[in-house]
């Protein structure tokens, strides 16, 4: 049993690393090799195809398994998976257009929507939201099972890398200096482990958690990753959503998660 937990703790360490480290990355990239960011766009649309398919046919799912076999701590019944789905779609929702200035995933480059440090700020605790929630996404799906959080690890990932460019540009573009652009990007990766920590410390919300987590991403590929694949030109990027999807389903059919 001990080893077992102790495993787990281990893995979702590798895993809660490997995420921060990508958005201090994402951050890098557009600090130190701006000449990369154009790839940014591949895997933001990759990640829109994966994240919607492991929001519908993982973490909803297995949500609904967890109502039949837990229940819910605040509500009865199956609906209330649905009510934490749209509750974290909603919350995201709200602090994009409340707290959070309207920002692209990638290099911002339209700087008269940035206009000073408040605004770049903002959209910085904007994206701490974003990255929290990551964090307890995957570590829902941990405490789930191994396979649920790597997948859901797998499709968090795939964003975490123009979520650090994105607020770094946000900040360079509001004349923040560079340092401050990595650093942001350091806030972003800080956010997922307590995200992480937080959710391992209150282990027992899991069965509420991992239908919001599923809400939150959710509105992540569809209010914010898709649109973002809309704006590029040709079919070559948008056909990268669907191998999205197609990369989850081969690994369903592959290890039966």
């Amino acid at each position: 049993m001990f080893s077992s937990q102790a495993n787990r703790i281990v893995l979702a360490l590798l895993l809660g690393v490997s995420a921060a480290g990508a958005n201090v990355v994402g951050g890098s990239l557009i600090t130190r090799a701006r000449s990369l960011k154009h790839y940014l766009k591949y895997f933001i649309a990759l990640g829109a195809g994966f994240m919607l398919a492991t929001a519908l046919l993982e973490m909803i799912p297995e949500s609904l398994k967890l109502q039949a076999e837990t229940g819910s701590i605040f509500f009865h019944g199956a609906s209330s998976v649905f009510v934490f789905v749209l509750a974290g779609y909603l919350l995201v929702h709200f602090f994009e257009h409340t707290v959070a200035p309207h920002f692209h995933f990638g290099e911002e480059t339209h700087h008269e929507e940035i206009s000073g440090a408040h605004a770049s700020y903002a959209a910085l605790l904007g994206l701490v939201i974003h990255t929290f929630f990551d964090g307890v996404a995957i570590a829902s799906g941990l405490l789930v099972s191994t396979s649920l959080g790597v997948v859901i690890f797998l499709a968090i990932f795939l964003h975490k890398l123009p979520e650090g460019s994105t607020v770094a540009s946000l900040m360079l573009a509001s004349g923040q200096s560079r340092r401050m652009a990595f650093y942001s990007s350091v806030i972003l990766g800080g956010s997922t482990l307590l995200g992480m920590a937080l959710m391992f410390a209150f282990g027992n919300v899991v069965s509420d958690a991992l239908p919001f987590s599923a809400g939150v991403t959710l509105y992540v590929a569809a209010s914010d990753l898709i649109p973002e694949v809309n704006r590029e030109p040709g079919p070559a990027v948008a056909l990268l959503v669907f191998l999205g999807v197609a990369i989850l389903l081969g690994l369903k059919a592959l290890f039966h998660v």
